[in-house]
């Protein structure tokens, strides 16, 4: 239980000695908070939507208040101190019950609201998320999205992020929930095909009659290979073309454009098929699915805005399947 009395010294003896309670306090504390777990003034108040004067102003009139150092700040970096550590550990606990009663008061399990802010990739988010978007407002017309779009690893901690759709699940410090998987196909433009012949086989895609395009990370720099697989029989293709990219949605125009042959996810080829743009080849050797997962962090209080959108995630990718 605990004892909200240590943690707001002006409760105690109210009755017998009363004392103004600063109106911002706990915005303080939410703010302190954030300091802590980014381990920046600056990021904290990037991620609180705040000038890092107000945030610095807040900090020092909790400590002022509190008659205790929480923070030693210098030029280079903020390290919490033995007392800061300590007061986050048990405020965090209190922020996170705060946060239950207010889960609980009125209509908001019935109807979650406030800010959700979620990151994912640019093909996810142009492709899939974005146009059902309108249907996820209706259902749930209080809750505001804040969409980050970016293929780099994002930090849900120091970024204030609540959770992010990604096709890994390698990180054992943060909870996952797999809501879906995505297919691959091979294709390539009409135009292309005419001029370099129909692939029978994936390793006719290793024999230089043929211009794979090349998928490289950002971070790595390395070309993923193609990968197939039919039946017992596993293997993959090192991409052997002129041209490779780093961006999924530019990898797809390549392949429309006649580049080349490119391995891409159903859904960003899908239109392109429809409209005759692009031909798939080799169905009998397609790879396993591209899992999906909603990445949060594990010790952040999961609230309804939080598991409503994990569940709806779940269903959206459910019907791609």
């Amino acid at each position: 239980m605990l004892n909200v009395a240590s943690l707001f010294p002006w409760v105690n003896n109210s009755i017998q000695t009363p004392r103004t309670v600063p109106m911002d306090q706990l915005l303080a504390i939410r703010v302190f908070s954030r300091v802590v777990e980014s381990g920046s003034f600056t990021k904290a108040a990037d991620s609180l939507r705040m000038p890092k004067a107000t945030v610095t102003k807040l900090v020092q009139s909790l400590e002022a208040h509190l008659r205790v150092k929480l923070l030693q700040r210098t030029t280079r970096r903020v390290s919490v101190t033995a007392d800061g550590a300590a007061y986050y550990e048990r405020t965090r606990h209190l922020l996170g019950e705060l946060e239950d009663i207010e889960a609980t008061l009125g209509n908001a399990q019935a109807s979650p609201r406030g800010l959700l802010r979620i990151d994912t990739g640019g093909s996810v988010a142009s492709g899939i998320l974005i146009p059902a978007l309108p249907a996820f407002r209706a259902r749930y017309p209080e809750i505001r999205l804040e969409l980050g779009v970016t293929d780099r690893t994002i930090d849900l901690v120091g970024e204030n992020v609540d959770c992010v759709i990604r096709s890994t699940a390698n990180d054992p410090l943060l909870a996952t929930r797999r809501v879906g998987s995505l297919r691959w196909i091979t294709c390539a433009a009409p135009a292309y095909f005419e001029r370099h012949g129909m692939p029978q086989h994936p390793r006719d895609l290793e024999n230089g009659r043929h211009e794979v395009i090349g998928y490289f990370s950002a971070l790595s720099a390395r070309t993923k290979p193609l990968r197939f697989s039919k039946g017992d029989e596993a293997f993959d293709i090192k991409a052997r073309g002129s041209i490779a990219v780093n961006e999924s949605n530019a990898h797809t125009a390549t392949a429309v454009a006649g580049l080349g042959v490119v391995q891409t996810l159903a859904f960003m080829a899908h239109p392109h098929l429809e409209r005759g743009e692009l031909v798939r080849v080799l169905d009998d050797w397609q790879p396993e699915p591209q899992p999906v997962y909603v990445v949060y962090l594990p010790n952040r209080h999961l609230s309804a805005k939080l598991r409503v959108f994990v569940d709806w995630t779940a269903e959206l990718f459910a019907a791609l399947e």
